[in-house]
């Protein structure tokens, strides 16, 4: 946004709800949030079965590892998605600088692990969903809960890498804004100055020359 720093306007501005929903950062945050209830949901509903007896196992290979896995990071990313998601939206009203600078790297710096984590995610339940015996696989429920855990473990992945690409143009039009300073981050604050004057600009006094001068053409009158 021309005129503000990273990505957002001068500090005061008003807040605009409709225009807010309009980003695409928050398309793309609303996206991965739902995409994230999904991936948990779905294991924890239905990616638990029990065959012949009534212990539970995990329907990815009875690896409970993978249930484990896919249930905690859409947990995590269900509330960094609303934790960002508030944050987005009081942006506009940081003053400082500094705290916009890290808010947008830290959004850089999740978004980018998450993206890492959704495609770990996807991988190990493909994996384990690959591997899992025949005379296991569940059936009708648990089957499509297996399948949409791992589909939406790749949108996953193609969500968070939008947001990890709009938090760094952010963090690019920060470094090249010229309405706030880096240098005075408080507004008002007089420059530093040493108190030394400058000596090369020291002038004598005045009619210092006119007392040289008669001085040196003064002659004793001879008695």
């Amino acid at each position: 946004m021309e005129g503000g720093a990273y990505g957002a306007g001068k500090a005061g501005s008003g807040l605009d709800p409709v225009s807010f929903l309009k980003q695409p950062q928050t398309i793309l945050r609303i996206v991965s949030w739902v995409f994230s209830i999904v991936v948990f949901a779905s294991i924890v509903n239905e990616g638990y079965i029990n065959k012949d007896n009534n212990q539970l196992y995990c329907v990815f290979n009875k690896n409970d590892n993978a249930c484990n896995y896919g249930i905690a990071i859409g947990i995590l990313a269900f509330f960094i998605c609303i934790l960002y998601l508030t944050l987005d939206y009081y942006f506009p009203q940081m003053s400082s600088v500094k705290d916009r600078k890290h808010a947008v790297l830290g959004d850089l710096g999740l978004s980018g692990l998450w993206t890492f984590l959704w495609f770990v995610s996807f991988c190990f339940l493909e994996n384990q969903w690959q591997q899992t015996p025949k005379e296991n696989l569940p059936l009708n429920q648990g089957a499509d809960a297996a399948r949409a855990a791992i589909a939406f473990s790749f949108f996953s992945i193609l969500s968070w890498a939008g947001l990890t690409f709009k938090a760094w143009q952010r963090y690019h039009l920060g470094a090249d804004s010229s309405l706030f300073s880096h240098d005075h981050l408080d507004a008002g604050n007089p420059p530093y100055t040493t108190g030394i004057e400058n000596t090369e600009t020291f002038q004598s006094p005045p009619f210092a020359e006119n007392l040289g001068t008669s001085s040196k053409g003064y002659q004793v009158p001879s008695y």
